[in-house]
């Protein structure tokens, strides 16, 4: 493996948020590999892109390829033509979706550089939602479950508040109540629709790195309670399975997996089971829709 990490430069006529995400998507299939984001943000004229490109050409990187979303076809090609002098790999990222949209609509794209994008219902539908995820972290306020589209219980650090906020960042209200053994949870999640309801475990070891990074964090040592105490771990996933399966939820296992995936399996889950019940998830303006 090379020792030079590969830069990967992102050009944008806006933030290039878009192209940095899906940059470090890609990055997440090349374990082996380091990288180096480098953005080159709001690049809206012939002019800055002839910047970029000088700066490329004096600082010559032995491993570097180029991701693009410009909205103006003409600097789109500039870019190609560049890249292909460089000899650098790229790929335009914004090019194919506009032209597949133009082919099927028989519209021209408005190549309007910065326009807002999503800032209407679904912006503040999704901020709404998290907001609501963050006032009702950990069971904060019982009475606001009948208000929930998603309610996740599990153990403590078994995912659930990264989860609650990244779901209501997809637009979810959703609420997370923490399963304690020896305390009955509160009877407001009995009262809650069944099917809006997922349960999370985790595998006992790595809750217990997570624990022991957390109590650590606080200045303790977390053995005395068991909240730290491998043993005693696998004691309270299995009284916290017994309470799920009182609630007659589905568990995902969210050892090893990413928020994002989680998040989807969550969701579909709640669709599906809304639809067997009867039911309806509300879908979120601008969400995209699950097929069954």
């Amino acid at each position: 493996m090379a020792t030079e990490p590969l830069e990967i430069h992102v050009i944008a006529d806006s933030t290039g948020e878009t192209a940095a995400r899906l940059a470090r998507a890609a990055q997440a299939q090349f374990t082996d590999t380091a990288f180096t984001i480098i953005r080159h943000p709001r690049t809206s004229s012939p002019d800055a892109l002839l910047r970029v490109f000088d700066a490329l050409r004096k600082d010559v990187h032995p491993r570097r390829v180029v991701l693009y979303t410009l909205v103006n076809e003409h600097m789109r090609d500039l870019v190609a033509k560049a890249c292909e002098e460089l000899s650098i790999p790229a790929a335009d990222l914004l090019g194919g979706a506009l032209g597949a949209i133009e082919q099927a609509t028989g519209a021209e794209a408005d190549e309007v550089v910065r326009r807002p994008v999503g800032v209407e219902a679904d912006y503040f539908e999704r901020i709404s939602a998290m907001e609501f995820a963050v006032r009702n972290d950990d069971g904060a306020m019982p009475v606001a479950l009948r208000e929930c589209d998603i309610c996740l219980v599990g153990a403590s650090r078994s995912g659930k508040t990264p989860l609650s906020i990244y779901l209501g960042y997809c637009g979810y209200k959703t609420v997370n109540v923490p399963l304690v053994p020896g305390i009955e949870p509160p009877a407001e999640l009995w009262g809650l629709e069944r099917w809006r309801i997922v349960g999370l475990t985790i595998d006992a070891e790595r809750l217990l790195q997570i624990r022991n990074r957390r109590v650590k964090s606080l200045g303790g040592f977390g053995t005395k309670d068991g909240y730290a105490d491998l043993a005693k771990i696998y004691d309270e996933l299995d009284e916290v399975g017994e309470i799920q399966r009182r609630l007659r939820c589905p568990v995902i296992d969210t050892t090893g997996l990413a928020l994002e995936e989680a998040a989807a399996r969550i969701i579909e889950l709640v669709d599906e089971r809304a639809k067997r019940s009867g039911g309806h998830l509300r879908r979120p303006a601008g969400s995209l829709k699950i097929q069954p």
